[in-house]
């Protein structure tokens, strides 16, 4: 997206990208919560780029991607947490993409479903406690290869899966992962983040 095409039209991509680089700003001090409202409402309000391109103007360029297997640890931990739980009855909760884990978060679902993705999350703190308990129901937790999980969970006529447990990289946050299943599974597994399976292929 350039400011040289300020009448073409911007696509819901382009809207997500500035958006996300708002996020981040708020995240960072940049911008402080209404200014952040404002300029995220005009985003997904605008029309075409010209419109797009002031809202970021007076902030940084996003940093480049880290590589596959760089996770970029110091810039992801120490971030405002975005979601402290979820909980669904005879329904589902997500929580993927770029977002930011509390330093203590509570999951729980009744008859229904839950996914916690940390392949692209942010976290709080250094140490993370995420807490689950799915009572005839089901909780899938990705992460990636590199972070650093323990599980302590339990099962009673269900599953408390913890093959997602083990070390992380150098600076890896600590994420513990505890909790029970009554007559249904919480699953811990470790998946590679979206943008290395790219890179290699998969």
């Amino acid at each position: 997206m350039t400011s040289e095409l300020p009448e073409m039209r911007a696509s819901d991509a382009d809207r997500e990208r500035i958006a996300e680089r708002l996020r981040e700003a708020v995240a960072e001090g940049r911008l402080d919560m209404t200014e952040f409202e404002e300029r995220l409402d005009l985003a997904y309000k605008a029309r075409t780029q010209g419109e797009l391109v002031p809202l970021v103007r007076d902030l940084p360029e996003p940093a480049a991607a880290p590589a596959a297997g760089d996770p970029a640890w110091p810039a992801r931990v120490g971030r405002p947490a975005t979601s402290k739980g979820a909980f669904a009855f005879w329904s589902g909760f997500g929580r993927r993409g770029r977002w930011s884990v509390a330093r203590n978060f509570t999951a729980g679902v009744l008859q229904g479903g839950g996914d916690i993705d940390l392949r692209e999350a942010d976290f709080e703190d250094r140490e993370i406690v995420i807490r689950c308990f799915a009572v005839m129901g089901g909780i899938q937790v990705v992460v990636p290869p590199e972070l650093h999980v323990e599980v302590s969970g339990f099962g009673f006529m269900g599953g408390f899966d913890d093959r997602g447990a083990g070390e992380g990289t150098p600076g890896s946050p600590r994420v513990r992962i505890t909790g029970f299943a009554l007559m249904g599974g919480v699953d811990v597994r470790r998946k590679e983040r979206k943008r290395a399976r790219k890179q290699l292929g998969k």
